[in-house]
């Protein structure tokens, strides 16, 4: 019986069959399971020696960002994140830690939505990132966060999409609570799984799957039990539109039918189907944002001995 990353519990149940149709890095077939103790969707077997193979150089993190319309709506959503968590902060300079921040681009755009940050550190195993992050003025760790050691104490950490990617979630939450300020903050951005576009493409291998590189995929509760666990509570919460898994889902629908053509030297997210897609995609989910629990969530934590 598979074990759950998430809480460990040998209690799942097969959920879905996926498949790396993004990026083509292998035929392989995986297996989605549902934890039936805490709710978390896992995949079986977890390919952790094989990341070199999984993660291309054309992978979408490694190269230089995108300027599509919708790459713009979302940076300016993330910048107004980021406003918002800072300004809630207190103190004269804060420190703050990207795990898997790469060139550094989002310490970048933290820099300049609060003047105060003066110290920016990235966690990160790119062995092409460290030279431009250092560049741009950051502090860089190649390594993974797990062996990450500092006496420094963050007043922000980002955990932007990277905690489905991890195999041991709860590891990396209870490590990044070590170093965490006293009234600081982690913010996590994360799929959510209990969501319409999850739900219609659970058997047609859901772009949130990102299969096989997320690992475990938590909901609104799921993540928030996770965290408590970890010493760490939900400070603020809130859902987020999920125009690239809408996206990549509906390619991949399109690719199984022979109208579109997905391949290892052009995946998904270099289509030129995929920005028209994902604008279409954005909108529809903006417009059903106050009611609908949508595809990716974002997550305040605080520790949980702060009130």
């Amino acid at each position: 019986m598979p074990r759950c990353l998430a809480c460990g519990a040998e209690n799942a149940s097969a959920w879905a069959t996926v498949w790396d149709a993004e990026y083509c890095t292998t035929t392989d077939r995986f297996t989605m399971c549902r934890c039936n103790a805490c709710d978390t969707l896992f995949i079986d077997p977890v390919p952790l020696d094989r990341l070199a193979e999984i993660y291309p150089g054309n992978y979408y993190s490694f190269t230089p960002a995108r300027q599509s319309p919708v790459d713009h709506i979302k940076n300016w959503l993330d910048r107004r994140t980021f406003r918002s968590v800072l300004g809630a902060l207190p103190g004269t300079s804060l420190s703050v830690l990207d795990v898997g921040g790469g060139a550094g681009y989002q310490l970048n755009a933290v820099r300049a939505a609060d003047s105060r940050v003066t110290f920016t550190q990235v966690v990160d195993f790119d062995d092409n990132a460290e030279r431009l992050a250092r560049a741009s003025g950051h502090e860089y760790f190649h390594g993974r966060i797990e062996d990450f050691e500092t006496e420094r104490r963050f007043d922000l950490i980002l955990l932007l999409n990277l905690i489905e990617h991890v195999h041991n979630p709860l590891e990396v939450l209870r490590h990044l609570e070590g170093m965490l300020a006293p009234n600081g903050r982690v913010l996590v951005k994360t799929p959510n799984w209990d969501s319409l576009d999850a739900r219609i493409f659970r058997h047609r291998n859901w772009g949130g799957y990102h299969a096989p590189r997320h690992w475990a995929i938590f909901t609104r509760e799921s993540l928030s039990s996770l965290a408590t666990r970890a010493g760490l509570r939900v400070a603020r919460f809130s859902y987020t539109q999920g125009a690239p898994f809408w996206t990549t889902s509906t390619l991949f629908w399109l690719a199984e039918r022979g109208l579109v053509e997905i391949s290892a030297e052009r995946p998904a997210y270099y289509h030129p189907l995929y920005p028209p897609l994902a604008a279409a995609f954005a909108a529809f989910d903006f417009l059903r944002a106050p009611v609908s629990r949508l595809s990716q969530m974002f997550v305040e934590l605080a520790r949980a001995d702060q009130g």
